[in-house]
């Protein structure tokens, strides 16, 4: 029963994961070019940064594509799970932050010059590479106690093993460690959210209070949505779709490692959520963004050219 269930969920996962690699990379090396060729916004650093970090998300994500290659360099199994299984919850934790740093400073561009925030707009900078050296050092050292607790399945029942993996399992935590990791994880993300939730309540507030005024000077018709506007609706949909989709991986996630049972099924069904968002915003991205819909017009006019030719 489980097996033609498993077959298309699992093919369901690598399209998933081949979509999302793909247009995050084109992103990344899109903002690449912008931050080193032209006048590149705070924003296009942030959106760079969070980017990467979705690539190397789907690289450790599990069994796809990184696991397969250490395997062809006869790495041993143990290397190989302790590697990916930090480097993919690294970049979960960075994933969070990220966006959450992006919601922020987006509320802040935005904010008019009366407010309070207002004085933060000529420092974003400056702030931004606080921010990221912060995240970074943050979770790098906050993960770090995963490499004891993970390693390559060795299929003995009496280690109460807690497979995770096609390779790798998650070893007996002791309850007062788990209850703490869970806990400090908790409140970091539920602080992180909090925070998006606010920020993004505050962007809305903004935007109506635009549009209202809008509506007083022209007539509807005339209307056209700003850049910033443009920005902001963005960001917006991306937090609220982070929330949802981060939210349900932590459930599932926690429920099972508090449970200590991981079903296939239920495994693969995490997988598709955790890699649901950094599989939409670089589309959610390119879509909203004028230069990077230009850049692709340009491009299909040169393949275009190219087919003529050819």
């Amino acid at each position: 029963m489980h097996f033609p269930i498993m077959f298309s969920l699992n093919n369901v996962l690598y399209f998933q994961a081949g979509l999302g690699t793909l247009a995050n990379i084109f992103l990344l090396f899109f903002y690449t070019i912008i931050i080193l060729c032209h006048r590149s916004k705070p924003m296009d650093l942030i959106s760079c940064q969070l980017t990467f970090v979705h690539i190397m998300m789907f690289l450790t994500g599990g069994d796809i594509w990184l696991t397969d290659l250490f395997e062809s360099l006869n790495i041993e199994n143990d290397f190989i799970c302790k590697a990916t299984f930090y480097i993919n919850r690294v970049m979960r934790g960075l994933s969070i932050c990220i966006t959450c740093l992006l919601s922020v400073f987006q509320a802040v561009t935005i904010s008019p010059n009366s407010s309070l925030l207002a004085k933060f707009k000529h420092k974003l900078k400056k702030y931004m590479i606080f921010s990221f050296f912060y995240f970074w050092s943050f979770n790098l050292s906050f993960s770090s106690n995963r490499i004891f607790y993970v390693g390559a399945y060795t299929n003995v029942s009496e280690t109460n093993q807690l497979k995770v993996t096609k390779y790798c399992s998650l070893f007996p935590i002791n309850h007062i460690i788990r209850g703490l990791i869970l806990t400090i994880t908790t409140l970091r993300d539920v602080f992180l959210v909090g925070v998006m939730l606010t920020t993004s309540t505050y962007m809305v507030i903004i935007l109506f209070r635009h549009q209202r005024q809008c509506k007083h000077l022209h007539s509807i018709s005339q209307l056209r949505a700003s850049p910033e506007k443009r920005a902001t609706q963005t960001i917006l949909l991306l937090v609220i779709f982070f929330v949802v989709m981060y939210w349900m991986d932590f459930i599932i996630s926690s429920s099972s490692v508090l449970l200590w049972m991981y079903d296939s099924v239920i495994l693969t069904v995490q997988k598709f959520v955790l890699n649901a968002y950094p599989t939409i915003t670089p589309l959610i991205q390119i879509s909203a963004d004028n230069r990077m819909i230009i850049t692709l017009k340009n491009m299909q006019k040169i393949c275009h050219q190219i087919f003529l030719k050819g």
